[in-house]
């Protein structure tokens, strides 16, 4: 659903909320965490991971109709 580049800020978001709460069970560095998001449609969804998690080695998955879905739903492709 989400763009590579969409998922990244989301992750990072969401990590900064997380630490920001300094809760005493949270680790001080690299939450783990996994946020699924569900479209408004069945097979539009989101799976969310840290981005501390991925590495050359372990690249992110890239799925090019999610790179072009603005485009594309709105028309303009």
């Amino acid at each position: 659903m989400f763009s590579l580049k969409e998922k990244q800020f989301i992750a990072a978001e969401l990590e900064k909320i997380l630490l920001s709460l300094h809760h005493p069970e949270m680790p001080t560095l690299n939450p783990s965490f996994s946020l699924h998001v569900d479209g408004k449609e069945p097979w539009s969804w989101a799976d969310i991971k840290p981005n501390w998690t991925f590495n050359d080695a372990n690249p992110p998955a890239v799925n090019p109709f999610n790179e072009a879905a603005r485009d594309i739903l709105k028309g303009k492709a």
